[in-house]
């Protein structure tokens, strides 16, 4: 097999893994939205973690470790664990006051944002048509908000931040690929992620909710109440769907270069599109399906750009290829 063949099959595997992860983490958004008013934030978020703890110590033995997962780069991981508690807190929030469309088309600047901050920390290479696409798929995502066209939202914000949070650990995760597995990955985040949020949750609950807090707001100081037995049920399914999304997500970024994954988070927008319509009979404008055609052929085209192989220049010798972090 082949230089090249073998870059191509790792990019479609990783491509394949983020596409899994985001059908799997777009179950989130539709649990949050019907069981979000009843529970705060942060209780959602602990019985969830309990769950996704032993859940994600489960894939690491069907690897065929042994033990616990062990790791000489703690800081690391405890930054991306912390990142990522902040990341998908600040997302709950932003859902709370947001359609998932919505939601999902600002988060679709995420690809931008990650492959701008790829090329300042880890110095990956991005050619300027790479550039131009990017940039046409974040038009697309402005098409899908038409940001001057409703009042302004402060889940916006909340989605905004969460979005350049979880940009910082998908470089982090490409910082630990080189020593630690998918799954040891998963389970690291999964338990300072339960941590973080079993030492806010004092703080939340001693501040508590106030009238006219912004639905955002509200969703992380509502009080704390005892679950039903249906709905811890359906907290406790928070903790598969972490689990499993986080590992396949560090499965596709450890696969193949952030430029190329990353444009293939904007399939996230389609999936919540589907839930909006299914479940709530909210259907796309004509403005929006045009942005998320922009959106999806960016990142195609960077696809087929990245699977070719390298040029032959006149003297005989291929043209050197610039190397990228997943080279």
């Amino acid at each position: 097999m082949t230089n090249h063949t073998k870059k191509s099959s790792s990019t479609i595997k990783g491509i394949s893994f983020l596409l899994l992860a985001l059908l799997i983490m777009s179950l989130q958004g539709i649990i949050v939205k019907e069981i979000g008013g009843d529970y705060p934030i942060l209780e959602i978020v602990i019985f969830r973690s309990f769950i996704a703890l032993p859940v994600s110590l489960l894939i690491f033995r069907m690897e065929g470790n042994r033990g616990l997962p062990k790791t000489k780069r703690v800081g690391l991981h405890s930054m991306r664990g912390l990142f990522l508690f902040l990341s998908y807190t600040t997302a709950f929030m932003g859902i709370a006051a947001l359609p998932l469309a919505d939601f999902s088309a600002i988060r679709n600047s995420g690809p931008l944002m990650i492959t701008f901050l790829s090329v300042i920390f880890l110095a990956e290479k991005v050619d300027y048509k790479k550039w131009i696409v990017l940039i046409i798929g974040f038009v697309g995502v402005l098409l899908i908000v038409q940001p001057g066209s409703a009042t302004f939202n402060i889940g916006s914000i909340f989605v905004l931040i969460s979005t350049l949070l979880y940009a910082l650990v998908v470089l982090i995760t490409r910082k630990l690929q080189t020593t630690d597995s998918s799954a040891a990955m998963a389970y690291f985040s999964t338990l300072v992620y339960m941590v973080a949020a079993a030492i806010f949750a004092p703080l939340t609950i001693m501040v508590g909710e106030n009238a006219g807090m912004h639905p955002s707001i509200a969703f992380l100081f509502h009080p704390w109440s005892m679950p039903t037995f249906v709905d811890w049920l359906i907290m406790s399914s928070l903790g598969l769907i972490w689990a499993s999304g986080m590992y396949f997500i560090a499965r596709a970024y450890s696969l193949a270069k952030v430029s190329v994954v990353a444009p293939f988070e904007y399939v996230g927008l389609l999936i919540n599109i589907l839930w909006d319509v299914l479940l709530w009979q909210i259907f796309p404008t004509p403005v929006m399906l045009v942005g998320a055609a922009f959106t999806i052929i960016s990142g195609l085209y960077i696809l087929y750009r990245d699977q070719r192989p390298a040029p032959i220049v006149n003297s005989g010798i291929p043209a050197p290829v610039q190397k990228g972090i997943g080279d």
